[in-house]
């Protein structure tokens, strides 16, 4: 078989090389970031990380999911941003898109036809019974549209046009992926086929790392202000470092440290030298701790970091070529497999040519 080479850091107009590995034998995996800001140290370890060495061992379509945000009714400037910047982020991160297929979701308009088969199947009730809508029926009682109704439905037509094997899903996700096994299976029995796979939950073979926040919860997240951001300047994340939640500290030798306070900890035995966390770690247990001299020096280790991570931003920042190569480059990779999808999708419920 022939190899096909492309490069994407060409600017002629003729064909382009680049090699393209041969994963025929590998698992398919998928997955979903929506553009709703930018990333974060717990997006970073909690997925990035691991989607750096896992596009090497899997054939991985990685998307960011514009049609996902619209149920939050973005500006129109808005969703071209974020969808840029998360493109440059997940570049920045390490995702190499001749490796992976990067694109946007909405550059592959056969999931948005597969997307209104697969609603022509799902019931209302069950549905209604998801507890995403329901969160965001509590969340937001003034947009309750259809979108965040059938928002398992566009999940399963994600993971389904690709034929994808595994999906790294955390707690909140595992319902929706449970309901595309089910509208796979619908399928199949419906037509009398075996074309759609269930698709399984990506297990890590190393443990899951979970980033908390700053404010003292378990979970560092876009919209709660408790974050650290990749591309924040230096004397950003100090500010954010020096105002996280902390207590009077420890009376005891040994106690136990409340959440807040473990949550520095975590963070910091992520991004500090191990000798770094260890020493405030004894410093805490023998209650000579001082919660100032911790966070200046997590701050400066959270900075050394993310800097080689926001020098790459700022460098994509600058090249628009080379961002709209990488955007075409994914679009080409993942319509090759939508399209077959929906060829052969149309075909079995019949809408086949005469």
């Amino acid at each position: 078989m022939d190899i096909i080479f492309h490069d994407i850091h060409s600017d002629k107009p003729q064909k382009q090389e680049y090699l393209i590995e041969l994963k025929q034998d590998m698992d398919i995996v998928l997955s979903g970031i929506r553009p709703t800001g930018n990333l974060h140290l717990g997006n970073y370890f909690g997925a990035a990380k691991n989607f750096v060495k896992m596009q090497y061992e899997n054939q991985c379509y990685f998307f960011i999911a514009d049609y996902h945000s619209l149920t939050t009714h973005p500006h129109p400037e808005n969703l071209q941003q974020n969808v840029r910047q998360i493109l440059i982020e997940y570049l920045a991160m390490g995702i190499d898109p001749e490796a992976a297929t990067l694109y946007a979701q909405s550059d592959i308009p056969e999931t948005a036809e597969l997307y209104m088969f697969l609603n022509m199947n799902a019931y209302l009730g069950e549905l209604e019974r998801c507890t995403s809508f329901k969160d965001k029926v509590r969340q937001q009682p003034n947009n309750i549209n259809a979108g965040l109704l059938t928002y398992p439905t566009l999940m399963a037509a994600d993971i389904l046009i690709h034929h994808a094997d595994k999906v790294p899903v955390g707690k909140d996700q595992e319902q929706h992926l449970e309901m595309t096994r089910v509208f796979a299976n619908r399928f199949n029995k419906m037509y009398g086929v075996s074309y759609f796979k269930e698709p399984q939950a990506y297990n890590f073979n190393r443990q899951l790392v979970k980033i908390p926040g700053l404010d003292g919860s378990t979970k560092m997240g876009k919209s709660t202000g408790n974050a650290i951001f990749l591309n924040d300047e230096p004397a950003v994340i100090r500010k954010k470092v020096m105002k996280a939640k902390t207590d009077a500290g420890p009376t005891e030798m040994n106690q136990q440290p409340p959440q807040e306070i473990e949550n520095l900890f975590t963070i910091m035995k992520n991004v500090c030298p191990e000798d770094t966390y260890q020493y405030f770690r004894e410093a805490y247990n023998n209650c000579t701790i001082r919660y100032g001299e911790m966070k200046k020096q997590l701050a400066e280790d959270i900075i050394t970091f993310c800097a080689p991570i926001k020098e790459r931003i700022d460098e994509l920042s600058k090249d628009d070529a080379y961002l709209l190569k990488v955007r075409a480059l994914g679009a080409e990779k993942a319509r090759e497999s939508a399209r077959k999808t929906l060829r052969e999708v149309r075909q079995i419920i019949g809408f086949g040519n005469i």
